[in-house]
């Protein structure tokens, strides 16, 4: 034993009793915010209750549409603070987050992962594997913990579970994350769960769920690492990160437009859990064959994103939109940046101020194949993507 998560359940002997009823139930009569901070508070005072502290941890999952209010410093009186101190300073927590939290709004949520970091607290994904969003964004959130989905536990090996446990063991192999099975309830799920690589494991087999002890027992394991990761909220120029690394040269548009080309092949060919972001200095370059290539990525990519001046928050099915503000560096810059459990690569080019025909515009670039160069260009891309346009609940009537 090294850590506890805390599990909500509804009344007992009520169809709510099932936690994911329960949260359906509340998002549609649009109370979800009120029975995460319960379930916080709740999971809060259990661990202080029974003296949790260092080194055991203890995991706590926030709902996407909630976390980011929960660690918002200051939101007032009478509300549970998640981010304030539970009592003795000592509680451990990696918070958990699910793939819905992770495609909706990419710059809310490197916000509230900084936040979550600036405690020294910790970060696992959730249901990896359940949604090839998950993997795709690995690179960019950097857990401390990978969560795997039960049923590449519980299910025979297939195609789809060996790209995924391979995007999962190069994350862990490259960032020192830790791999933890879900589902474990026999030794079969067991031996499964070690040969895909897990060293930290969940099920009914391990424990059941029930009542914190009144006193923890002796750790004998190794404590959950967590490792400072440092601040991903980026806003910097990608073209003075790459200049950092890299002499740049200088190329017409007609080579750059090629190079992007091979970049987006290389997308395609690079499985489902490929992220690729562009920022095209103004909307009007993103022409109608650009669209045409961009639909293509949509149908393998897992995030597909574009940015400009004027850009739609929705520049086409699949592809989300970022509007650069007349102050922004990447007005003057043409940035592509491809993340892939395997490959990764950026173009990141400033604009020379030439006049004339387009195609023959001079701009200064760097190439790099260094991943941590491409994931820093990425991250700096994603964090100006627009929020995923909400669609409104209906209510429908809860249990009594």
């Amino acid at each position: 034993m090294v850590g506890y998560e805390a599990l909500a359940r509804g009344p007992q002997g009520c169809g709510l009793e099932r936690p994911d009823v329960l949260f359906a139930v509340a998002r549609r009569e649009r109370r979800v915010a009120e029975l995460d901070r319960a379930c916080q508070a709740a999971a809060i005072s259990g661990a202080t209750a029974c003296r949790m502290a260092e080194p055991w941890t203890l995991f706590v999952n926030v709902e996407p549409e909630t976390a980011y209010e929960a660690f918002r410093p200051g939101r007032g009186p009478g509300s549970f603070d998640f981010a304030a101190d539970p009592g003795n300073g000592a509680l451990r927590i990696v918070v958990e987050l699910t793939e819905r939290a992770l495609t909706r709004d990419p710059t809310q949520l490197l916000q509230l992962v900084a936040r979550i970091r600036s405690r020294a607290w910790g970060i696992a994904l959730d249901d990896v594997g359940a949604d090839r969003d998950s993997l795709a964004l690995l690179p960019l959130l950097r857990p401390d913990v990978i969560k795997l989905d039960l049923r590449l536990i519980q299910q025979r090996p297939s195609a789809d579970i060996a790209e995924i446990v391979s995007a999962v063991n190069a994350e862990a192999e490259r960032s020192g994350t830790a791999v933890l099975a879900e589902g474990i309830e026999n030794e079969e799920h067991l031996a499964v769960a070690r040969g895909l690589g897990a060293t930290l494991g969940q099920g009914w087999m391990l424990g059941r769920p029930g009542p914190l002890p009144s006193r923890l027992p002796t750790l004998r394991g190794g404590r959950v690492a967590i490792a400072p990761r440092g601040d991903q909220v980026r806003h910097d120029s990608p073209f003075a990160m790459g200049a950092a690394r890299i002499a740049p040269r200088a190329a017409r548009k007609t080579l750059l437009i090629e190079i992007s080309k091979h970049l987006e092949r290389q997308a395609m060919r690079s499985g489902e859990a490929t992220v690729i972001l562009a920022a095209f200095q103004d909307a009007r370059f993103f022409t109608p064959e650009t669209r045409r290539r961009y639909t293509d990525l949509t149908r393998t990519a897992a995030f597909v994103g574009a940015l400009g001046r004027d850009m739609p928050a929705a520049p086409m099915p699949g592809v989300r939109g970022g509007v650069l503000e007349p102050s922004d560096p990447l007005l003057g810059e043409w940035d592509i940046a491809v993340i892939g459990p395997h490959f990764a690569a950026t173009l990141v080019a400033r604009d020379l101020g030439d006049h004339g025909p387009d195609a023959e515009r001079r701009f200064e670039y760097v190439l790099s194949h260094d991943r941590e160069t491409a994931i820093a260009v990425a991250t700096t891309l994603i964090s100006r993507i627009w929020p995923e346009p909400s669609v409104p609940d209906v209510p429908t009537p809860a249990c009594t």
